[in-house]
């Protein structure tokens, strides 16, 4: 029992370490290389814990070559456009000034209603008021609306738009975080004075707080627990 815990153990900070190093990316849409090594080190590091008779070393070794590879494809695939293309391909217009480019379509098998689908998920109900829909290479929908459907930005209106600055979290889950305090320039003495001024008893019973760069501050208390 305690040699299974062990190497589970070791097999779980290794992966924790790899997938550390091949970057945030890998946690969220993945490209084609990046899924195809996704699972094959799930599958290589499931071996060496259903089996205790296998070496540690044996899934470990594989695991290991699998991250140099991606390491240097994604290295090489940056510096060449050519490669790039090969290995993730390239994005697909299948919407184009409201129209549907149904050859784009069937060329990467995507069916109108997972188009209706991705539309209504991103605030589209009318294709007509879509300019443009982009198939993206790790599978992702972008959809840019059309001129008439835009949203209207301050800048349009020749209005000068206040920028507040970053929200910066100084209170999670009850736990001051000082680095951030000093972030944007405020210190404890600051931060019991806001507090008692919004009527909170201390830091322990504010569930979030964030303040921006212009100073202003938002909060919520811990609800009562059942």
């Amino acid at each position: 029992m305690a040699i299974i815990f062990v190497r589970t153990l070791i097999i779980y900070f290794s992966l924790l370490l790899i997938m550390r190093l091949l970057g945030k990316r890998q946690l969220g849409e993945m490209e084609l290389s990046e899924f195809v090594v996704a699972a094959l080190i799930a599958d290589l590091a499931s071996h060496p814990l259903q089996d205790i008779g296998i070496p540690m070393i044996n899934g470990l070794v594989p695991i290991v070559t699998l991250f140099c590879c991606e390491v240097l494809i994604s290295g090489l695939a940056m510096k060449n456009i050519r490669l790039r293309a090969l290995l993730f391909g390239k994005p697909s217009m299948l919407v184009e000034k409201g129209k549907i480019r149904q050859k784009e379509m069937k060329k990467n098998r995507f069916t109108t209603d997972e188009l209706m689908e991705e539309l209504r998920n991103q605030g589209y109900l009318d294709i007509r008021a879509v300019e443009y829909a982009v198939l993206e290479t790790d599978g992702r929908l972008s959809v840019i609306p059309s001129p008439s459907e835009a949203p209207v930005t301050p800048a349009q209106l020749k209005i000068e738009a206040e920028d507040k600055g970053y929200p910066v979290v100084v209170i999670s889950d009850g736990h001051i975080i000082q680095s951030n305090l000093r972030l944007v320039g405020r210190d404890m003495n600051w931060l019991k004075k806001r507090l008692a001024a919004l009527g909170v008893k201390d830091a322990e019973s504010v569930f979030l707080m964030t303040v921006n760069s212009a100073g202003q501050v938002y909060y919520t208390i811990k609800e009562p627990e059942a």
